[in-house]
């Protein structure tokens, strides 16, 4: 199946993918062909792209990470928590927290071991869901992404627990971030800005009163907009003043903001969002993180239409283990024309060939 952008899909396109709403429910189903009604409101739900069948890439199956079933309960363990802490506000939100830390603990031992199990490069583009709030979605985008990499790292099980629940809870500070600046899809005033820093203030407040939690959660909801060359906030450290667990975190939180649609910025490709990361290596973000997060996640996910610097074009049709940006392709197009029998091309194994570009699926290949 091909990866498609969705507003390039046209009418009689042949849903390769069901598409869920965040309960996990099907909103479409796989193999439904698309009306143009269809696609509009795929557009209005702020779905950047979807799957589609295609003869010649059917047998190519994009995987999740973890299953279904423990992104749903991890994401409505996160909204729960969330919610119920910002409802109780007026008396003691750190409470909630505290009542919910075993859960949150077991909910982060889970997506240990199932990214321990799965020995797949990490691609959160490989089931496509719907959802009503992108706080309670970014906090689980984020979690993985920064289990992926510590994994990568090699930290043990026990700071990986510690480091996967600072994920969790790194933007819990934003609930007490007015909803109308949260949500303004417009450009945010100065003072709007300055409301959304203090989120970080508010979750190292909130986290530090409670005891059964260690500090160093507290440091990650505190120290993720913290950057090395001390133009982050809230306090603008710099260097190793930042805790390394900040530091990792700071990579997954810019990673899953910059890939995912926001009210306010489209969703940029994988690849893009590594761009960023690389363009702030050394003044923002730690090289050694960077280069975890690189062998850990697929940077060109399997599906995704490509053109080479020979000029071919073809799909992702699977991953390298460890070099996310080096995977198979399946060639389908050479010197402009559609090939009868198309063929697979490592990248990892023919060194000169590079990913020029990624293609609108609706481009011929």
């Amino acid at each position: 199946m091909r990866l498609a952008i969705t507003k390039s899909l046209r009418p009689g396109a042949r849903l390769g993918k069901n598409i869920y709403n965040d309960r996990g429910h099907i909103l479409l189903c796989e193999g439904l062909r698309l009306t143009q009604k269809m696609i509009n409101r795929l557009v209005s739900l702020n779905i950047p792209y979807v799957y589609i069948q295609d003869s010649r890439t059917d047998d190519i199956i994009p995987k999740h990470p973890v299953s279904g079933k423990l992104r749903r309960e991890a994401i409505n363990m996160i909204e729960t928590t969330f919610l119920d802490m910002k409802n109780k506000m007026n008396l003691d939100g750190s409470f909630t927290i505290e009542q919910a830390n075993v859960k949150l603990t077991q909910i982060v031992r889970n997506i240990m071991g199932e990214l321990k199990r799965n020995k797949e490069l990490m691609t959160l583009l490989a089931d496509v869901y719907t959802y009503d709030d992108y706080i309670f979605t970014h906090s689980f985008n984020v979690t993985l992404y920064t289990l992926a990499i510590g994994v990568e790292l090699n930290i043990n099980d026990k700071n990986l627990e510690i480091l996967g629940l600072g994920a969790i809870l790194h933007d819990v500070g934003k609930m007490l971030v007015p909803l109308e600046v949260l949500r303004k899809p417009g450009k945010l005033t100065e003072k709007e800005f300055e409301q959304i820093q203090k989120h970080a203030d508010y979750g190292f407040h909130l986290i530090k009163n409670v005891h059964t939690v260690s500090l160093l959660v507290t440091n990650c909801a505190y120290q993720h907009h913290e950057r090395l060359d001390g133009s982050g906030y809230p306090r603008g450290i710099k260097g190793d003043e930042i805790h390394y667990f900040g530091k990792i975190i700071a990579v997954a939180d810019v990673f899953d903001a910059v890939t995912s649609n926001r009210v306010n910025r489209k969703a940029m490709l994988p690849h893009q969002g590594l761009e960023v990361h690389y363009a702030g290596v050394g003044k923002k973000f730690d090289n050694a993180i960077i280069e975890a997060f690189r062998r850990a996640v697929a940077i060109y996910p399997n599906g995704l239409s490509v053109e080479l610097n020979d000029g071919r074009k073809g799909v992702v049709s699977s991953q390298n283990e460890g070099i996310g940006d080096r995977p198979m392709i399946r060639i389908l197009e050479e010197d402009g024309e559609r090939i009868k029998e198309p063929y697979e091309v490592d990248l990892n194994k023919n060194l000169h060939l590079l990913i020029m570009k990624c293609l609108d699926i609706q481009e011929p290949a």
